[in-house]
């Protein structure tokens, strides 16, 4: 369509151009008392005029579509250019200081409107900040005292009763082969008896991690007077005593409000408990960054993968969360994961106005 529309435009052009020629050369074939044909024809160093003025209008016009061409172009990068910021979160992007060169390229009215957006983007970050800020009391209590409360009563249940069984169990079957009959004759039985029992030993495994991620999962949503760099140095420190995952961490100190704090915090344990549950990985690599006015968190493991696409119809990875969780800070998250070689999570944030210029 846009070509069908750059070839219309210059065939335009080329007629237009070819009439005010016409024109001309038959205003001067008036004056000087000429036929306006044999004018057209007349020999002008060795070739007629009517070849010079089709040269004439084929190279106004492409000049001219090329001009137009490439302000267009400059128009949609500059344009481009401005809504990824806005799409990234960077509302404060050294890009948006140079209104006059938005002006000269998008024009007045459309760079006015292009402000006057991003400007309503920042009120609304502002006001979403505020509004986490702001807690919601129910009956005197407020909503996270609530929850606070009610996960380290579960954690306290699932601790005590379903743990500890499980322990139980493991413990169960490692008597359960110490007593297989040593008889010859009994080796078959016990030949299937020991795969039954590897069976039910992968499935208390797995049913254990399952419970340490839940546990993980229970665990306090806020720092409790932490920062966030301690917040996450102290769970990944208890997560190595646990399972034998290799863990390595780069975590910048960062500065931010309570609830963005919270919030980050909040994504790293639902990362974490995904990666317990669904990764089967044995390396995690995890990454706090401050990038001009972003805050940056990035998780890596070399687990099994999985396909984004399946893995947002299902639910797996709790990913809908943690987008939900960077969209409610005026953030995003990016999954990158292939199959048989990892998965990438990168969640961006941009930084309150106050906090990015300390």
């Amino acid at each position: 369509m846009r070509r069908r529309m750059l070839v219309g435009f210059f065939m335009i052009l080329l007629v237009w151009t070819l009439l005010v020629e016409a024109c001309l050369v038959f205003m001067l074939a008036k004056v000087t008392q000429h036929d306006f044909l044999r004018l057209l024809l007349a020999n002008v160093l060795s070739a007629p005029l009517l070849v010079y003025l089709l040269i004439g209008a084929l190279l106004i016009s492409s000049g001219v579509t090329v001009i137009v061409l490439w302000r267009q172009r400059v128009v949609r990068s500059q344009l481009d250019s401005r809504l990824a910021q806005l799409n990234a979160g960077q509302y404060q992007a050294p890009i948006f200081n140079r209104s006059q060169q938005a002006e000269a390229a998008l024009g007045k009215q459309p760079a006015a409107l292009l402000e006057a957006l991003r400007q309503k983007m920042i009120r609304l970050q502002r006001e979403i900040e505020r509004y986490s800020n702001t807690p919601v009391r129910f009956s005197g209590e407020t909503r996270e005292a609530i929850l606070t409360g009610e996960r380290h009563r579960l954690a306290r249940e699932l601790h005590d009763s379903v743990s500890q069984q499980l322990f139980a169990a493991m413990m169960m079957l490692s008597a359960l082969r110490s007593v297989a009959a040593p008889d010859p004759q009994q080796r078959a039985l016990n030949k299937l008896l020991n795969k039954q029992l590897d069976t039910i030993q992968k499935v208390i495994n797995e049913a254990q991690a399952e419970m340490r991620a839940l546990l993980l999962h229970l665990r306090p949503t806020n720092l409790e007077g932490k920062s966030l760099k301690q917040g996450i140095i102290q769970l990944l420190k208890e997560l190595q005593t646990k399972i034998t995952i290799k863990i390595t961490w780069q975590l910048d100190d960062i500065q931010l409000n309570a609830a963005a704090e919270d919030n980050l915090f909040r994504i790293v344990q639902e990362l974490l408990s995904n990666t317990l549950r669904h990764a089967k990985a044995d390396s995690l690599e995890v990454y706090l960054k401050r990038l001009q006015d972003m805050v940056i968190l990035r998780m890596v493991d070399d687990g099994v993968g999985f396909d984004p696409k399946e893995t947002s119809s299902n639910g797996n990875y709790g990913l809908a969360n943690i987008k939900e969780r960077a969209a409610a800070m005026g953030g995003t998250a990016k999954v990158v994961s292939v199959v048989g070689q990892g998965t990438s999570v990168e969640v961006r944030v941009p930084l309150s106005k106050d906090v990015a210029h300390d």
